[in-house]
């Protein structure tokens, strides 16, 4: 049967197909499909994009999704702490969290500089190595736009490019331990995130401030909860465009 609540709200609010995809950036016959073939339904982000376009609860439009009530409570079940900013924040959650990873363990920052001159870090990066625990270092590209910006917003300038390469340097160590990856990215990031298995710190950007001064989310992946994975989808998407170094020296060279 066609999802008639979704042609009835996008009719009662006196919109075509081809309005409704413009504004969520999808082709007409999407829009089409998704009315058509129940099965078809959109991405989450579509759904929440719609309902909001369409004045209605997303569990109205699509009866077998949640409301919003229902996701909210779950968001706020990941939610373990705030910290208003990472200085109040005890170092050693940071080692604390990926001493605990046994299958995946990620680093998304612009340079994260603070994090590579703790020892105790490096020790657990060589024993996770050992353990098989997949390991992934995202830094920013010296040279790209994103992190001039980042160093422009934080009042540091071209500092930011220095303390990326001088990370690197620190980093050089655990290159080529095995299962150890190293990636630069030119992506704008909002967050610096830290993930181990099912839980992550989220640091946030704020402009005009270092990410010292931004505040910490620490989430933990519970059923049914879309917060964690939301901030890991973005981690998988930086680490796909990213570009593959194997040594402290690769960002050299490029114009990227």
């Amino acid at each position: 049967m066609p999802n008639e609540r979704l042609r009835g709200a996008i009719v009662d609010l006196g919109l075509t197909l081809d309005e409704v995809a413009q504004r969520l950036g999808v082709a007409a016959k999407t829009v089409e499909r998704w009315i058509n073939e129940p099965d078809r339904k959109p991405y989450r982000r579509f759904q929440y994009a719609t309902a909001s376009l369409l004045k209605c609860e997303v569990s109205y439009l699509w009866p077998d999704e949640r409301t919003s009530a229902e996701v909210t409570a779950s968001g706020n079940a990941e939610l373990v702490r705030l910290y208003p900013h990472r200085s109040v924040v005890m170092q050693t959650l940071w080692t604390d969290l990926y001493s605990k990873a046994r299958r995946q363990f990620d680093v998304l920052v612009y340079s994260g500089f603070w994090l590579t001159e703790d020892a105790t870090f490096h020790r657990i990066v060589k024993e996770k190595s050992a353990e098989g625990v997949a390991i992934r270092f995202m830094l920013g590209e010296p040279t790209s736009p994103a992190v001039a910006v980042r160093g422009d917003d934080e009042g540091i300038g071209p500092a930011m490019a220095a303390k990326v390469r001088n990370a690197l340097v620190n980093y050089g160590p655990l290159f080529g331990l095995p299962g150890v990856e190293f990636r630069l990215h030119s992506t704008t990031l909002y967050n610096s995130i830290y993930r181990a298995d099912d839980e992550m710190l989220a640091n946030g950007h704020i402009y005009g401030v270092g990410a010292y001064l931004a505040p910490v989310l620490h989430l933990r992946r519970v059923p049914g909860g879309e917060l964690f994975d939301a901030y890991a989808e973005s981690v998988e998407r930086v680490w796909e465009s990213a570009r593959p170094i194997s040594s402290p020296a690769d960002w050299e060279g490029t114009n990227r």
